[in-house]
């Protein structure tokens, strides 16, 4: 070490140091004094050769010794990343990788699945001819073959299928006589596991960056969700999964618009009947005004529609949806402005730390939740409250057929566990003479509504759009946790209804002659 490179004092420690560490060479030594010095407490004096900038923290400095690194300047000003053990997850960890999406529901990674499973065990049953049935199965094709020849008790689901990996039958034994059966959804179940583990993966989800309002100029084309998607400038989908888990969201609002716009394709030889065509006519006069010439000036000034009222009974899964997803309905009118209203007990079903409910009171009687600030256009408010009991308040009264339509998704009208909850509701729907659209989510399930409806309205009823697969239904099939076998998906039909008109006609004193009033 030359004396001349080294002034006295670095000089007086260096001959004081042991002949040990004397013998370590040069980087190893700059950086052992470094950390000694780092170690010491920093003062507010500043001293001779002490650098103006305070140096790395200790736990930096110790990580280069030790890993053997050169010390430079410019090391010890960037921050090094500490441990990656001891450091906490800013981002979330990807779990799962897309080729390595199947796993058993029992042993998923995912916390969330194992709950699934332990749920699908306490109440799912064993579909084996030999158990004697439980219930009444949702849909007649599970109908047991010979209730007489059963001959054991109902039990709980226990093993899982080695290919789909959910828990299906109560032992192998079962699951081997019956396997036959099972392969007629095997391969759907399985794709049902595949897409749970996808949502709970971690990864990126390009598929859900939407889209802004439609432009005049681009006439959106609701063919199909190719067409739409396409039309309406998402961002391309490639991958068949990407298209199942954001047409599930998406399906909410497309249904309303493919029915409600002006270019939708249903028409008269597309499941809308003459009194179908009558009622949304007057919808889509509103939902498509002319041009006004309004401006931000004074002369530009012009009155403005009331908003489109949309009463979504027996919300549930919708209730929950993204905001972002109710705007996509906006964006394909961007001319007219909606107000979404959400009835139903089941409303804000786990959304009390979202939307804690507010007192009922004189100016807010039903304790409503607003939600206005949604871009302009939209507007939502959710009663946890059934509808009829809104109706014989006169809430919202009085019903305009040019502004005021229901929609039910999924609403279960003809179902023996939920039918008694709407047989005070129709009436009043019959007696608005406002369209009622409504889906289901299987062929069974939605003709098992319409019977009901039919049944129930004696002779008041008019079809506005006869039963008929959606057009905009979830591609994403979904499970039944109370009847693995039961599958069905998001909105899979569409129909609808409203009360019978009865038109007043003058007598002109001729017989077989008459003159519209």
């Amino acid at each position: 070490m030359a004396s001349n490179n080294i002034c006295a004092r670095c000089l007086q420690r260096a001959l004081s140091t042991p002949p040990r560490a004397l013998s370590l060479p040069r980087r190893a030594f700059i950086s052992s004094t470094s950390a000694s010095s780092a170690a010491k407490p920093p003062s507010n004096i500043r001293r001779i050769h002490q650098a103006p900038r305070q140096r790395a923290p200790e736990l930096q400095t110790s990580h280069s010794a030790q890993s053997g690194a050169p010390a430079s300047p410019i090391r010890d000003r960037i921050p090094l990343p500490a441990d990656p053990a001891q450091q906490p997850d800013k981002q979330k960890r990807v779990l799962l990788q897309p080729n390595n999406l199947f796993h058993s529901f029992t042993h998923s990674p995912a916390p969330e699945i194992r709950r699934r499973a332990a749920f699908l065990r306490q109440t799912a049953y064993c579909p084996h001819p030999d158990h004697q049935p439980h219930h009444a199965p949702h849909d007649p094709a599970h109908q047991h073959p010979n209730p007489a020849a059963a001959t054991q008790p109902p039990a709980h689901v226990a093993h899982e299928c080695p290919d789909c990996g959910i828990p299906v039958y109560c032992s192998p034994e079962h699951f081997a006589d019956d396997y036959a059966s099972h392969l007629e959804i095997c391969d759907l179940l399985r794709q049902i596991n595949e897409d749970d583990h996808d949502l709970l993966s971690g990864r990126f989800f390009p598929e859900f960056d939407y889209p802004g309002p439609q432009i005049d100029e681009a006439q959106v084309n609701l063919t199909n969700w190719d067409t739409l998607l396409y039309s309406r400038e998402f961002p391309a989908i490639n991958d068949e999964r990407s298209m199942r888990q954001v047409t599930r969201l998406l399906t909410y609002p497309m249904t309303i618009g493919s029915v409600l716009h002006e270019l939708s394709p249903y028409g008269l030889k597309d499941g809308l009947t003459p009194e179908g065509l009558r009622s949304l006519s007057a919808l889509r006069y509103t939902l498509h005004p002319p041009r006004t010439g309004a401006g931000i000036d004074i002369k530009g000034l012009r009155p403005n529609p009331p908003p489109i009222r949309l009463f979504l009974l027996g919300a549930r899964a919708e209730s929950s949806l993204p905001r972002e997803i109710w705007l996509q309905l906006a964006n394909l009118f961007p001319r007219s402005t909606f107000h979404l209203i959400l009835i139903g007990p089941e409303s804000m079903t786990n959304r009390d730390a979202e939307f804690p409910l507010p007192p009922r009171t004189n100016s807010n009687p039903f304790g409503a939740i607003v939600e206005d600030r949604l871009g302009g256009q939209i507007k939502i408010s959710t009663y946890v409250e059934y509808f009829h009991t809104l109706h014989e308040a006169q809430q919202f009264a009085p019903y305009d057929p040019y502004f005021d339509a229901f929609v039910l998704f999924h609403p279960g009208l003809g179902h023996p566990a939920s039918s008694h909850e709407w047989a005070q509701t129709l009436p009043q729907l019959l007696e608005t003479k406002v369209p009622v659209i409504c889906t289901g989510y299987t062929d069974y399930d939605m003709r098992r509504d319409v019977e009901w409806v039919l049944k129930e309205g004696r002779g008041e009823v008019d079809m506005v759009m006869e039963p008929r697969e959606n057009l905009f239904r979830s591609l994403r099939w979904d499970l039944n946790d109370a009847e693995p076998a039961d599958v069905g998906c998001g909105n899979w039909g569409v129909w609808g209804f409203r009360g019978k008109r009865y038109e007043a006609r003058e007598y002109t004193g001729k017989e077989g002659a008459v003159e519209g009033s």
